[in-house]
C-alpha cells in the first residue's frame, strides 16, 4: 500500500501510523509513504562536507555464494572508509549500476549477477543527517513507546532507539530478516539511486520460515533463530515455486518504508544512494516482542528486557507474566500453539 498523507495528516506520527494499520498495511508487512512536499528533512546539500568526509567504520564487502535462487551472503569487514571514496567507487565502471530498460530489467540482472563482483556496502553507521530542528518524522526522534528503553533502562541501542545511516551501490544487499524483537522499522532514502524492497505479510512468516529451514538446514540446526544472521537470501522466483505469498516495492528518493512487526524483508540498492533508518513499537507490537523468536548463539544480536513494556503497557498481565504464566500464541501464529511468555 502507498500512502500520501497532507501536511495537517503527516503532523502526529504515531496516530498516521494507526491511520495505516486501520486500513491494513500492516498485514502486508510493509508499506510506502510518500511525504507531503512541505516536508524538508534536510536543507543542505548532500554533497557538503558533513555528509561526504563522514567515515564509514566497517565497510562490508558483500560476498553472495549459491544457486537457483538461493544463496548465503557472507560480509567481509574492510578497512574505514570515507562516504566521498565510496560514492566515486560506486560510480565507477567495475561498481556502477548496468544499463536497464526500467526496473523490471535491473531486476532481472541483479539477480542474474548476485554472485559476481563483491558489492560494498556502508551499512549500520551511527548517526542521522535529518536537521535537528525537525520535529515531525525525525528519524533520529520519532517519540514511540521504545523511548522507554531508554527512559527506564538509560541505555542506547544503535540503529534500534537511534538513527543508523546506509551508503549504498548498486547490488548492495539486505538478506531476509525480521527487525531486532520484532519491532517496527522505519527508512527514509535521503539521496540517490532507488532501493527494491520484497516483503512477506507477516501472517505467512511462519510458511516462510518452513520453506528457509528447508533451503538452509544446516544453518537451521545450529541456531533455530538463523535468519537474524541477516545472510540468506532467496529469489521471489523461488518464492513463488513454493506459494509464499510476498509484496516487493520500489522505494525512489524522497520516499519512506514503513516496516510493521513480524514482517520479513530483504532487499537491493540501484546504486550509490543514502538511507536514514531505525525502529519504533507501538502497544500492538508488544505481543510480537514477548514472544519474537532470538538468536542465542551471537553476542551482537539486539535483546531488551520487555518488563518496562508490559508493565507500563499491559499492566493487567504484569504478575502474570512476572510468574511465567502469561499464556498466549504468537500473533501470527497460524497453529495458535498456547504458550508463557518468557521473561526476557
Amino acid at each position: 500500500m502507498i500512502f500520501r498523507p497532507d501536511w495537517s495528516e503527516f503532523q502526529d506520527f504515531k496516530r498516521y501510523v494507526e491511520f495505516m494499520e486501520s486500513l491494513g498495511a500492516h498485514r502486508h508487512g510493509i508499506a510506502k509513504v510518500i511525504p507531503p512536499k512541505q516536508w524538508t528533512p534536510r536543507k543542505a546539500s548532500y554533497e557538503d562536507d558533513d555528509v561526504m568526509n563522514m567515515v564509514i567504520p566497517v565497510p562490508l564487502c558483500q560476498n553472495v555464494q549459491g544457486k537457483q535462487g538461493v544463496y548465503l551472503q557472507h560480509n567481509t569487514e574492510m578497512k574505514p572508509m570515507k562516504v566521498a571514496k565510496l560514492k566515486k567507487l560506486a560510480n565507477s565502471s567495475d561498481y556502477k549500476t548496468p544499463l536497464h530498460f526500467d526496473y523490471a530489467d535491473l531486476e532481472r540482472k541483479y539477480w542474474k549477477n548476485i554472485v559476481y563482483k563483491c558489492p560494498i556496502y556502508g551499512a549500520d553507521v551511527s548517526g542521522s543527517i535529518t536537521d535537528n530542528d525537525v520535529d515531525v518524522w525525525n528519524i533520529n526522534k520519532l517519540g514511540t513507546i521504545l523511548d522507554y528503553i531508554s527512559e527506564d533502562y538509560g541505555i542506547k541501542i544503535d540503529g534500534v532507539n537511534t538513527a543508523y545511516l546506509y551508503f549504498g551501490m548498486w547490488k548492495t544487499t539486505f538478506p531476509w530478516h525480521t527487525e531486532d524483537m520484532d519491532l517496527y522499522s522505519i527508512n527514509y532514502l535521503h539521496e540517490g539511486s532507488p532501493k527494491s524492497w520484497y516483503a512477506i505479510p507477516p501472517e505467512h512468516g511462519r510458511r516462510f520460515e518452513r520453506l528457509a529451514n528447508s533451503l538452509f538446514p544446516a544453518d537451521f540446526l545450529s541456531c533455530p533463530a538463523y535468519l537474524r544472521h541477516k545472510m540468506s537470501v532467496i529469489s521471489p522466483q523461488v518464492l513463488a515455486k513454493n506459494s509464499i505469498p510476498f509484496d516487493k516495492i520500489t522505494q525512489e528518493k524522497g520516499e519512506i518504508i514503513i516496516t510493521f512487526p513480524y514482517g520479513y524483508h530483504a532487499g537491493f540498492n540501484h546504486g550509490f544512494n543514502i538511507a536514514e533508518s531505525t525502529n519504533f513499537a507501538s502497544g500492538r507490537w508488544i505481543e510480537y516482542g514477548k514472544r519474537a523468536q532470538l538468536c542465542k548463539c551471537r553476542k551482537n544480536i539486539v535483546k531488551f528486557n520487555m518488563d518496562t513494556f508490559v508493565r507500563r503497557e499491559q499492566s493487567d498481565k504484569y504478575e502474570l507474566w512476572l510468574k511465567g504464566n502469561d499464556i498466549g500464541c504468537h500473533p501470527e501464529d497460524p497453529s495458535h500453539r498456547m504458550y508463557p511468555a518468557p521473561k526476557c
